[in-house]
């Protein structure tokens, strides 16, 4: 049985939210981040769910939402790196019984790798290893 998800965990909905806002790189308002959700995600929310996640994803801490003028904006609490490192670590505890070694060799099995990619992964673990 898989482990009960922490509390502050994002749902995919959340998750595609968060990214949005991410991907920004600065305060997104909720419009932009409505028109983004219809063009990245052929998501077409209606303002009132989308304002539903945000509510959500407020109360796990991810973003803030303040009003400027007539447009309220998103402005993102937790940092994106922070998250993907989260994400990745709980689920190679999960799905790979913590073995990194596990992890890439799925990675590498489940796409074609480019001989670029396996230089600069060298480098990495190189690095790593000095």
């Amino acid at each position: 049985m898989r482990p009960k998800s922490e509390s502050n965990d994002l749902s995919y909905c959340e998750s595609m939210v968060m990214k949005l806002v991410w991907d920004a790189g600065k305060d997104i308002s909720i419009q932009e981040l409505i028109t983004q959700l219809r063009e990245r995600y052929n998501k077409d929310y209606a303002r009132t769910t989308v304002v539903t996640f945000l509510g959500k994803i407020s109360e796990k801490g991810y973003i803030t939402t303040y009003r400027k003028g007539k447009n309220s904006y998103i402005h993102a609490e937790k940092d994106e790196d922070w998250y993907k490192k989260k994400k990745l670590n709980e689920e190679t505890r999960f799905w790979y019984e913590d073995d990194p070694v596990q992890l890439i060799s799925a990675l590498c099995e489940s796409r074609k790798i480019t001989g670029d990619e396996i230089t600069r992964m060298r480098k990495l673990l190189n690095e790593l290893d000095a």
